[in-house]
Formats: structure tokens, C-alpha cells, sequence
């Protein structure tokens, strides 16, 4: 039996994956030093505000925080004169906290999963964390050269924290978010997103393969089809968080030997109240059977193992195994894995 890392590199390969690739499995998130001075919210934290300056709230009973843009949060009161709202945080850690960021990746079984970086937002996501959603959309048509330069600013910064990362840390992945669309559609035209995100993009990712980094991992749970092939130009190797509204089956066939898809069961089809292992099982065994194992790895679409109602994503995760034993007499699955995590 494959250890969960290679058999995840058989599944991205299409090489000879001996059972389904089980959702995050191989894939140990971690962070970094920026990550504890900008922290993610727990469910309760209400107007929070970030390093970026950015306010955030997680209210109870809501599935994650998401940014507060009353008139008087919105970081960029006047886009024209971003520099004089937009101040990038500092990326200067004393070693003591890279050092111990580093003992939880030195704790990684590398035979069996990779060490993968957890960074968060994206750059698209910032623009319109700092801008608000509608003013944001509205800023890359009308103001393009502040928004390019708005980007280039966050870009810059984000090669830094990369610099830190790579030097300080070295993982072997990257898991990177930016959500670029919503359930059915993306939120610009491929030519915009082109013409703004692609490069930016290919300089961080490129940065992170050019410093010993292998996989990249992208996460956008949305519609993101027409985007696909400015994801490979990227060097994205992993799109996580895919729907099937992407019509996956058919990327599987064009770009199937470029990119791995990674989703297809959708937090609102298994993530709710009223969830029931029965659900989960008919569900995993459905995409399973639809996808197959190259190229395509079962695992709910959010971003990072768990999921919003406790008990859904280790539901799930023992569907994949009892299927696997079905078809490939895989016994003992917890042997070939680190212990399974559970983020969220």
C-alpha cells in the first residue's frame, strides 16, 4: 500500500494511484508567523480588526467570518488615493517565533504527507477585503491603474512573506486561497482577470517552485472552469475547492494531464443540520464513481479539512475509506496517513 503522499502524487500524475485519494490526507496545513499576528477568527468573534486593518466578524451560527463593510470599515475610503489608507504589515518576526512555527513542520511524516504552508487571503480577495465586494468590481473597471497598482503593492508583499516562508520554514507545498467566483460564475471576464491577477500570480507561485516548493494547491470553492488555463500558466498543480458546476468531468478530459481537480462534494449538499452518515457515504460514493482517481481527489470543497457542523468531515473521510476496502482491499488506511486534521 502507497503511503498517502504517494499515492496523491500517483493520483496528480496519473500515474497508478492504488485507492482514492482521501480529501485532505496528505496534505498537513500549516502556518507561519504572520498567521499569529493576523490570526483567523473563531466562531463568536465579532468586529475584529486585522493587521491590514481589515474588520471581520464570525458570528455564532454562521459558517465563517467574512469582512465588515459598514461605511465607516471600508479600509479604502477613496481608491485614487489608496497609499493613503493601504499600509502592508510588517513581516519582520523575531526567530524564536519562526523557530517555532518550524518544530510543527519538522513534526511532519514526510513519507506521508507534505508540509503545506496555509496562506490566506489571496490577492484578489485583499483587493476587495481592503475596497468592499461592489466597490471593488467597480475599481477594476473604471480605475485600472490604481488597481494595478493597489495589486502590485500586495503583490510585492506577498513575495516577501514567500521570502520568509521559504527560507525560514521550507515546505514542500503551497495551500494558497483566493476565491475567484461564486457557485455559477466567476467574478470577471477572463480577459480582466488576465489582464490583472495572471501575472502577479505567476511570480508568487513562481517564487514558491523556484525555492524548493513542489505543489502548488489553489483554493477557490466556486465556479472557476474558464479560468483553467491561466490556473496552469500559473503553475497551479491542484485546484481545490472545484463544484460541479465547473462540469469537472469535462476539465478531467481537456486538462486532466496539467492540473488535478480536488472537490466536487459541496458543503451545501453534505455540510447541514440534519447531516447523517448515510448522506455522506451516498455522496462520496457518487462523485467517486462519476470522477475516478486520477486527476480528481474526492474532498468536501472548503478550504481545509472540517467542516461547519461537527462530525461531517470524519464522516466523509470513513465514507473514502470503506470504499476504498471495497474496491482496492484497503485495510488499514490510518497507517499510511498522519493522523487525520481537522482545522475547522
Amino acid at each position: 500500500m502507497l503511503t498517502a503522499k504517494q499515492n496523491m502524487i500517483e493520483c496528480m500524475k496519473g500515474g497508478n494511484p492504488d485507492r482514492f485519494v482521501n480529501q485532505y490526507e496528505a496534505i498537513q496545513l500549516l502556518f507561519h508567523p504572520f498567521m499569529f499576528s493576523s490570526p483567523l477568527l473563531k466562531e463568536g468573534e465579532e468586529n475584529v480588526k486585522n493587521a491590514w486593518g481589515v474588520t471581520n466578524t464570525f458570528p455564532k451560527g454562521t459558517p465563517g467570518s467574512f469582512p465588515v463593510h459598514t461605511p465607516d470599515k471600508i479600509v479604502v475610503k477613496d481608491i485614487e488615493h489608496w497609499q493613503d489608507y493601504v499600509h502592508a504589515p510588517s513581516l519582520d518576526f523575531p526567530q524564536e517565533l519562526w523557530d517555532q512555527c518550524k518544530a510543527a513542520y519538522d513534526a511532519v511524516d514526510t513519507e506521508k504527507a507534505f508540509k503545506a504552508t496555509f496562506v490566506a487571503p489571496g490577492i484578489f480577495e485583499q483587493t476587495h477585503h481592503l475596497c468592499e465586494i461592489a466597490n471593488a468590481l467597480t475599481y477594476y473597471i473604471e480605475y485600472e491603474d490604481e488597481m494595478h497598482d493597489l495589486i502590485k503593492y500586495l503583490t510585492e508583499w506577498e513575495l516577501k512573506l514567500a521570502e520568509g516562508i521559504c527560507s525560514h520554514l521550507h515546505p514542500d507545498m503551497l495551500f494558497h486561497h483566493d476565491d475567484w467566483g461564486g457557485h455559477d460564475n466567476t467574478f470577471m471576464s477572463v480577459n480582466m482577470f488576465n489582464e490583472f491577477l495572471l501575472e502577479p500570480y505567476k511570480e508568487i507561485y513562481g517564487y514558491y517552485k523556484s525555492h524548493g516548493v513542489k505543489y502548488i494547491v489553489h483554493h477557490s470553492d466556486s465556479y472557476a472552469a474558464t479560468l483553467v488555463p491561466s490556473m496552469i500558466e500559473m503553475g497551479i498543480d491542484v485546484y481545490q475547492g472545484c463544484m460541479e458546476t465547473n462540469h469537472v468531468d469535462e476539465l478531467l478530459k481537456k486538462y486532466g494531464d496539467k492540473i488535478t481537480f480536488m472537490g466536487c462534494i459541496e458543503n451545501a449538499d453534505v455540510d447541514l443540520p440534519d447531516w447523517t452518515d448515510e448522506k455522506c457515504e451516498a455522496e462520496v460514493r457518487r462523485v467517486c464513481e462519476t470522477y475516478g482517481m486520477k486527476h480528481f481527489i474526492p474532498c468536501i470543497a472548503q478550504g481545509g479539512p472540517g467542516s461547519v457542523y461537527p462530525g461531517v468531515y470524519m464522516s466523509l473521510t470513513n465514507a473514502i475509506d470503506k470504499l476504498n476496502k471495497e474496491k482496492f482491499g484497503i485495510e488499514n488506511p490510518d497507517s499510511a496517513r498522519m493522523p487525520v486534521q481537522i482545522m475547522f
